[in-house]
């Protein structure tokens, strides 16, 4: 390695290359960066569709770096994000410039501090760190179990967490790791799992399914066709409209008088088929007085059906009829208002409501609901929680308790930077073909001749 070393010191000290970091200029477009620099606008032409969109997220303000000799740009890496970079190379043969898009090299530096409350966390742990970043990251993390804004003069806070170093520098967000703040003779911990959830304990409530298969009960309700008690005749005809209904006390419009109405009327057009309500025998058909031309229909169990006001008789006495059958028509025989039958219904020799025992549409059924109960295996899914131990918790207690009792101290990226070529020998590593390690290994000689002087 030594050898590999030697060899790009000497490359180096001959090509008279030197890094310098930049900040991108607020409003200043890549075109308008190849233009101050003297590199041909034909350039652009060569980035593919992919990859000319990734140009707008070069951010104002941010940090890049760039390999001079003299005044001419050999390369140039340019963030865009934390994970990949713009890579603007200069062929050495032909002086020609190329583009690329290519992941950005780092390490990751992994530290413990201790910092004493002297003014307030953030002034301190900034002062400490020179990361301002890293106070708010701990605020967020301990809302609602440590308010720093209570944090009193002695009171101590101990952290670890992980930063990207990029050339020997912070690159990046910090990760918060956990901490500990002593204050008021409590220490409260935090504890970060991956997904970068803070924890006041090594172990941390998981939520998960759990699946199954359990017994369950259920009602099923269908709807049947029954048979009504009682209602064991169907209707005399088959549109039903009723005018009148059974009473023992009705105003009898043609004689003006209360009178009982021992039947039931149904408005209907003249000639109208008539039908027996049930099968029987036909005992009178013929002239009665008020009904008109009337037929009576004697059935089994004591029943007698009466349809008057007939205009027509289609039975005579004495002849038997189905159920259906029709046996006259509609009129307005006797004493009536216009054509309607009066039907009348008698069980062992008294009139009854003939409504009672008349079924809907001819049918001496009903229709009702029947609920059962039955049983089923049904698929379940509870959520669940769990204590889970939280990845390298229980070592990270023992850092952070050990470097609460410590004297203050945070990482010196000064002396980082100054041994960067000992603590990073990756970037050593040169490649055939002209990449990113060249401006690193650039970066690595200058760190390394500064710390000579």
């Amino acid at each position: 390695m030594r050898f590999v070393w030697l060899m790009l010191v000497g490359f180096l000290l001959a090509w008279g290359a030197e890094v310098r970091e930049a900040v991108w200029q607020k409003g200043e477009t890549f075109s308008e960066y190849l233009q101050r620099n003297g590199i041909s606008q034909d350039l652009l032409s060569t980035i593919g569709a992919e990859d000319s969109k990734y140009l707008s997220e070069i951010q104002a303000g941010e940090p890049f770096y760039e390999l001079r000799e003299g005044e001419t740009l050999l390369q140039a890496l340019i963030p865009i994000g934390e994970e990949m970079q713009i890579q603007l190379s200069r062929d050495l043969k032909n002086g020609r410039y190329r583009f690329d898009i290519i992941p950005i090299v780092y390490r990751k530096v992994e530290d413990t501090p201790t910092v004493e409350i002297k003014r307030n966390c953030y002034s301190d742990i900034d002062r400490l760190s020179h990361n301002p970043r890293l106070g708010f990251l701990l605020k967020n993390l301990y809302k609602g179990a440590v308010d720093f804004r209570r944090l009193r003069t002695g009171d101590r806070i101990a952290f670890s967490y992980r930063q990207k170093s990029r050339l020997g520098k912070p690159w990046g967000q910090p990760e918060i790791l956990g901490a500990v703040v002593k204050t008021r003779g409590k220490k409260e911990f935090i504890f970060v799992d991956e997904e970068g959830n803070a924890w006041q304990d090594v172990e941390k409530q998981v939520r998960y399914k759990q699946t199954g298969r359990k017994k369950e009960s259920y009602t099923v309700t269908k709807t049947v066709r029954e048979r009504v008690k009682g209602k064991r005749f169907r209707m005399p005809l088959n549109r039903v409209r009723i005018t009148s209904r059974f009473t023992y006390k009705r105003w009898h419009p043609i004689l003006h008088r209360y009178r009982p109405h021992l039947g039931v009327d149904f408005g209907a057009r003249r000639g109208t088929p008539l039908h027996a309500v049930d099968k029987g025998r036909v005992v009178y058909a013929g002239w009665m007085r008020g009904y008109g031309k009337v037929v009576k229909i004697a059935h089994a169990g004591g029943f007698v059906s009466l349809y008057a006001h007939q205009s027509r008789l289609l039975v005579h006495r004495g002849s038997y009829v189905k159920r259906g059958q029709v046996i006259g028509r509609v009129g307005s025989t006797g004493r009536s208002t216009g054509p309607h039958l009066h039907f009348g219904l008698y069980h062992n020799g008294r009139a009854v409501d003939p409504l009672k025992y008349l079924g809907k549409n001819g049918r001496s059924t009903r229709i009702r609901k029947v609920t059962t109960h039955r049983t089923r295996m049904k698929e379940y899914t509870v959520i669940k929680t769990k204590r889970v131990p939280i990845a390298g918790a229980k070592a990270l207690k023992k850092r952070l308790l050990a470097a609460l009792e410590a004297s203050p101290r945070a990482f010196s990226w000064e002396d980082y930077e100054r041994n960067f070529i000992t603590v990073d020998p990756a970037m050593l590593r040169r490649p055939a073909d002209q990449n990113a390690s060249d401006l690193q290994s650039a970066a690595v000689f200058q760190a390394a001749k500064s710390a000579e002087n």
